[in-house]
């Protein structure tokens, strides 16, 4: 079936091949994600709380599935019910939207969110880190990388807006702390937009930033949505958020909150007493996805695309039962004290790595083999010491919390040898 709804300019890859396939292009990119070994590294990072620590809790693979889910369920939605504006040869490609949310979460390091700030604090001489930032550089530089240099997944030009949720660059920023990606990428901002998004004269930050094509703009709130309901659910199941907790914040938080979002609270409170959070906040799913519609705008792009055509649109008491959800997590359960002491564990144990990397591989390449064999080679072939250093994150930033913790100890724990690892 033809869908029109994409043109030969969504489609084109940076790389042109001649190949034939079976598949659809985004198909394509959405099946290299997953035989990707970055992205089965997912199941081995922390969501919110460290992998294995207890095991119903969600990793960033199992939030990325959920993310998926979501997306196509949105895509689905809005076709089925906006026929004004889209039929069987003209809609949202669901496997577009697929690809993105399964690799939104790419390029986020050991540790969480956490993790992301540390290494980005040890990143800031060498151009910062950015977990979305890193993601497009493991779909653009690393993905199948080989020793004869083959680079990347070559992705489609859709699949590449499909994620970049953020367009500034880090050196037109003043010093920023996330929301950017690496002074390096602006070729893939060039290739992406084919040289035409200077000319709009956005500003960088905020206003570049809230440029984004549907398939971002879905993927975005499929992340919302997955991350607020579902961060709550572990976290009560964790017994991190309890009724006292969640009352004496609410006489807390009076004042800032609106009607409806008390009412959203009392809700949650009424359905942990009766102990059934878990299927009433599963429920939730569906109202988000309901909660989507769509709106036409005007485009600077219409003659290259439609993929800024629309506008997804959510019904405001949607928008503030997620913030409030995130709320509850980041005041209970971010700012906990049992959080912030395993937080405090990963960025210790990060910045030592970096630390003794640094040394080894950036300011001097010295004769010392600290890294795995492949990654040690690159690095050492290499002579600008701005791209050991992005060389040097990568590798940190691959790393599941497990690895990171093995590492540390082979590098700093005198009782650790390598017999360990074989057990």
């Amino acid at each position: 079936m033809q869908n029109n709804f994409y043109t030969d300019f969504d489609i084109e890859r940076i790389e042109k091949s001649d190949r034939k396939d079976y598949r659809t292009p985004f198909q394509i990119d959405r099946d290299r994600i997953i035989h990707s070994s970055e992205f089965r590294r997912l199941q081995g990072k922390t969501q919110v709380f460290l992998p294995g620590e207890f095991d119903f809790y969600r990793t960033r693979l199992t939030h990325s599935i959920e993310v998926a889910q979501i997306g196509r369920s949105i895509c689905n939605y809005l076709i089925t019910s906006n026929r004004q504006h889209f039929n069987e040869n003209y809609f949202i490609d669901s496997d577009l939207v697929e690809s993105a949310c399964l690799a939104h979460d790419l390029g986020h390091p050991p540790f969480g969110h956490a993790g992301e700030r540390t290494l980005h604090k040890l990143m800031k001489p060498y151009g910062g880190f950015e977990g979305n930032a890193q993601t497009l550089r493991l779909l653009t530089e690393i993905f199948y990388r080989t020793e004869d240099d083959r680079r990347g997944m070559k992705p489609t030009r859709a699949f590449i807006d499909s994620i970049l949720k953020y367009k500034s660059i880090y050196n037109e920023l003043n010093d920023p702390e996330n929301h950017f990606i690496y002074n390096d990428q602006k070729k893939y901002l060039n290739f992406t937009f084919d040289n035409k998004l200077s000319s709009l004269n956005l500003q960088p930050g905020d206003e570049l930033n809230s440029l984004r094509s549907i398939e971002c703009q879905i993927m975005d709130w499929a992340d919302d949505t997955a991350y607020a309901i579902n961060d709550l659910v572990d976290s009560i199941s964790g017994g991190f958020i309890t009724i006292y907790k969640l009352l004496k914040w609410r006489e807390g938080n009076l004042t800032t909150l609106s009607d409806q979002q008390i009412k959203y609270l009392d809700q949650i409170i009424e359905w942990m007493k009766k102990g059934n959070f878990k299927a009433k906040f599963g429920s939730q799913v569906g109202d988000f996805i309901l909660a989507c519609g769509i709106e036409e705008t005007d485009s600077p792009f219409n003659n290259e695309t439609n993929r800024y055509k629309y506008n997804l649109t959510i019904n405001d008491n949607f928008v503030q039962k997620v913030n409030l959800y995130k709320k509850i997590s980041s005041d209970i359960v971010f700012k906990s004290s049992q959080l912030h002491q395993i937080e405090f564990k990963g960025n210790k144990m990060l910045s030592s790595i970096f630390n003794v990397l640094e040394e080894n591989y950036i300011k001097n390449v010295n004769h010392v083999k600290l890294l795995p064999d492949f990654t040690d080679k690159i690095i050492r072939s290499e002579k600008n010491a701005l791209v050991r250093a992005r060389l040097v994150c990568d590798q940190l930033a691959g790393m599941t919390d497990s690895f990171a913790m093995r590492t540390y100890k082979r590098l700093f724990d005198a009782d650790y040898s390598v017999l360990n690892d074989l057990v």
